[in-house]
């Protein structure tokens, strides 16, 4: 019988910390004794970077407009404690479809029968989540990861992104698309921070797996062209990533979500900001426990 590979897509909008909780994942995971691959879907490329020193690898769409043909295995690097690591890369500047090259990553990958040879036990990849259409959609769509993951702080852009992408898995949940497993809760400091995202998961009928705070040690780490798993794996941020692992790693069950409309979302946001407008003022106090 052949093993199962859990296949699984984080989504994030630009800028959250989606390429650094997913190479923290992958670190962990691999230290945790997983065969890893994190397969990077941003045109920029930059998904694996820190699991390799800082140094970007050729992509899978710069490779094929040199070669028009590739072995899955030129476009495979080994990164810190063996995870493999890909980039699946965009078109030339200005031309094409950015999600382009997911399409073709994923259809030489499966051609090649890349996962079963290097005996996986996880593949993540690493989605823009600002538009889920066309490629970015394939990992949730094709039914190719079985559980998202969106990686939110409590800004409102970032809750509307995440919400969009609910859509999204709701949409193709009927036919045979990838199910939500949760909301990774990032940059999460300020009490008022881990309340909103709260109200923000009971609303769409999601959950939080982890709460992640802004910490000096990832910049360190990242400026070092590392993850916080190699460069302070001692660290309490290096804690959290690896509880985070073990959530992921044992996480069976996802669901379809229940997104907000776009006005029920802006009612929502309103609400929000006039209660944090009035702890501002002093008029509410925010608990030790963090309820407003």
């Amino acid at each position: 019988m052949a093993k199962h590979i859990k296949q699984i897509a984080i989504y994030g909008k630009g800028g959250i910390g989606k390429s650094t909780t997913t190479s923290n994942l992958s670190a962990a995971l691999s230290k945790a004794g997983y065969k890893v691959m994190q397969f990077g879907c941003d045109p920029k490329s930059d998904s694996t970077n820190t699991l390799r020193g800082g140094k970007y690898i050729p992509t899978v769409l710069d490779t094929l407009r040199e070669e028009n043909v590739v072995k899955a295995h030129e476009v495979i690097f080994e990164g810190f404690n063996g995870v493999y690591c890909v980039e699946s890369g965009g078109p030339a500047p200005g031309v094409g479809c950015a999600g382009r090259g997911i399409i073709t990553a994923v259809q030489l990958f499966k051609q090649q029968k890349v996962f079963e040879e290097l005996d996986l036990d996880f593949v993540i990849y690493d989605v823009l989540g600002d538009v889920v259409c066309g490629g970015f959609a394939v990992p949730i769509r094709e039914g190719i990861a079985e559980h998202v993951f969106t990686v939110s702080s409590s800004d409102f852009m970032a809750l509307y992104a995440a919400n969009n992408l609910f859509k999204g898995i709701q949409k193709y949940s009927n036919s045979g698309g990838a199910l939500l497993g949760g909301v990774i809760a990032n940059s999460v400091n300020a009490p008022y921070a881990r309340e909103i995202i709260d109200d923000f998961v009971k609303l769409t009928s999601t959950k939080v797996v982890e709460y992640i705070p802004r910490s000096v040690t990832v910049t360190q780490s990242e400026l070092q062209g590392k993850t916080t798993i190699e460069a302070f794996p001692d660290s309490p941020q290096a804690k959290i990533y690896t509880s985070l692992a073990s959530k992921i790693a044992q996480h069976t069950d996802s669901k379809s979500p229940s997104p907000m409309d776009v006005k029920e979302l802006r009612e929502w946001a309103a609400k929000w900001a006039d209660l944090l407008l009035s702890y501002e003022n002093g008029e509410l106090r925010v608990e030790a426990h963090g309820n407003i």
